[in-house]
């Protein structure tokens, strides 16, 4: 009987140390599933935009008397894709009787779709002039009903893209009310990847 005892004894230090072992693989599968572990990839950095160079393709330049969103990514921005992806569906749906096109532009030198939901909603353009110019993406860029680039750089401010920490509602918002939009630099802070090729 003596015997038994000592083995008892660590009986519920074992259980305990299971438990907190079991726990903890929980979360590191919890942390990968959700794709958290990847941010660290993409920590939030300062990063320059300068909307100077954008131009449109002639066929899209001018005054058309739509509003063009084109929206820059890149396949291997994951992470940050996620975030700005459901953002730019969001504002597809929110804006989808406003009188404005929606493109997208791939990184150069880059293989990739967007996500399903996009794919139908956006209209692929190879490539504008200035495009060698962005910094980072995901980011935007807009022009008004006259073709005046109104803003270009990212879609919010942060880790996470959505409506709270927006650019760009509230710009599109004083566009479709036929509100004049001039675009300045912006020095922003969020997840981005770099655009340009490195050196």
């Amino acid at each position: 009987m003596g015997a038994a005892a000592p083995s008892r004894r660590w009986l519920l230090p074992t259980m305990i140390a299971l438990a907190c072992l079991f726990m903890a693989g929980v979360a590191a599968a919890l942390w990968q599933y959700f794709g958290y572990s990847a941010q660290s990839t993409f920590t939030e950095q300062a990063i320059v935009f300068d909307d100077s160079q954008l131009r449109l393709p002639a066929d899209l330049a001018g005054d058309t008397g739509r509003i063009r969103v084109v929206h820059f990514w890149d396949p291997a921005c994951g992470v940050c894709n996620r975030e700005t992806g459901a953002h730019l569906s969001y504002l597809i749906s929110m804006y989808r009787r406003a009188g404005i096109d929606f493109y997208a532009i791939r990184r150069p030198g880059t293989q990739g779709e967007l996500p399903e939901p996009l794919r139908n909603k956006v209209i692929n353009l190879p490539t504008i002039d200035g495009i060698e110019h962005i910094p980072a993406s995901p980011a935007v860029a807009i022009w008004d009903r006259q073709g005046h680039l109104a803003y270009a750089g990212p879609y919010s401010i942060g880790m996470v893209c959505n409506s709270a920490n927006s650019f760009v509602e509230p710009l599109l918002d004083r566009l479709v009310r036929g509100e004049s939009v001039r675009p300045k630099g912006l020095l922003a802070v969020g997840c981005y990847c770099p655009w340009q090729a490195q050196r």
